[in-house]
């Protein structure tokens, strides 16, 4: 019995030595908790949600009403795509005094008889839209293969690096003419075309089956997925550069990898959440690839469209393989 003591309290206090695996197991649960109530701290109460376009001259009390969640745009055609779509329920143009709904939506029709109850709705003239319901498998394909390609880039790059670094196949390759730059393109490239035949394999197989809604260009969507998948390979390169130890890197990709996972829209619409979350949801490449996915498949966005999604994942990977050059050991 006091060996089996002795080698419990050795373990014990291995762990509680190993400050990254004692924060992983320990602080990121909590954070990862706090952080899904901020995001959902408004609550569940609204039956109905209104897209907003222009500045609200006009005070609406239905707007005010607790079952109802406003939505700013800051560009209509995509506050009507919304609505053509079923993914919201009107769309107020204070711009023009109109509102849209779409003339196949229940929950739109039902929104719109409460809305005309109000004395200010005689200032506005209604627009009728149509189009049919995307389906949640539609708006959920992107962030699937998103974060399938997050997991293989930045483990299947960052892991086996590390695990070069601690075996010393690292070590030998020093000895030879290679540059730490040609190592790391060659890796990156590499794990692109595996990552890629992946995607598509995956993305291909699936549509057979459930026939995706596609408005926009496979090319397109063919093109940002490139773009991402250089970003997270690039990303999981930085840890890659000095760890030795694989259970450190395990928690430090960890740490970048599930927040990714929870706000970066995969699995619900950032939408109607607080704006500093949104915000801060940006500073992840997963959020950019995923938003460009679904207004290509969804809304029919051509390049210039997501231009913004683009030139900030071609940012992102000059500015992580830059890094991952620079502070890249071979022991």
């Amino acid at each position: 019995m006091r060996r089996f003591l002795a080698l419990v309290h050795a373990r014990n206090m291995e762990f509680v030595r190993d400050r990254g695996n004692l924060f992983w197991n320990l602080l990121f649960p909590i954070f990862l908790v706090f952080g899904f109530s901020f995001a959902f701290s408004g609550g569940n109460n609204e039956l109905f949600r209104v897209g907003i376009y222009g500045d609200q001259v006009l005070g609406l009390s239905f707007l005010e009403e607790p079952y109802v969640k406003s939505v700013n745009y800051e560009k209509l055609h995509l506050a009507l795509n919304k609505v053509r779509h079923h993914q919201i329920d009107m769309v107020i143009n204070f711009e023009t005094n109109e509102y849209f709904v779409n003339e196949d939506s229940t929950s739109g029709s039902v929104a719109e008889r409460i809305f005309l109850t109000s004395d200010e709705a005689a200032n506005f003239e209604h627009r009728f839209l149509s189009g049919k319901p995307v389906r949640y498998v539609d708006w959920f394909v992107p962030g699937a293969i998103g974060a399938n390609m997050m997991f293989s880039c930045i483990f299947g790059a960052g892991w086996i690096i590390v695990r070069y670094r601690r075996n010393g196949v690292l070590k030998r390759l020093k000895a030879t003419p290679v540059h730490a730059f040609e190592f790391i393109s060659a890796q990156l490239a590499s794990r692109l075309f595996i990552v890629l035949v992946v995607s598509v394999i995956v993305y291909a197989g699936t549509n057979l089956f459930l026939k995706f809604m596609m408005e926009g260009s496979y090319l397109d969507l063919l093109l940002i997925t490139l773009l991402a998948t250089v970003c997270m390979i690039s990303l999981g390169l930085i840890f890659a550069s000095r760890i030795r130890s694989e259970e450190l890197a395990g928690g430090l990709m960890n740490i970048i990898l599930w927040p990714m996972m929870a706000f970066s829209g995969i699995f619900f619409s950032l939408e109607g959440t607080p704006a500093v979350l949104q915000k801060a949801s940006r500073i992840f490449p997963l959020t950019h690839y995923i938003e460009a996915g679904r207004a290509i498949m969804l809304d029919g966005a051509k390049l210039a469209d997501i231009s913004t999604n683009l030139i900030t994942l071609v940012g992102m990977s000059v500015l992580f393989l830059l890094i991952s050059s620079l502070l890249f050991r071979w022991e």
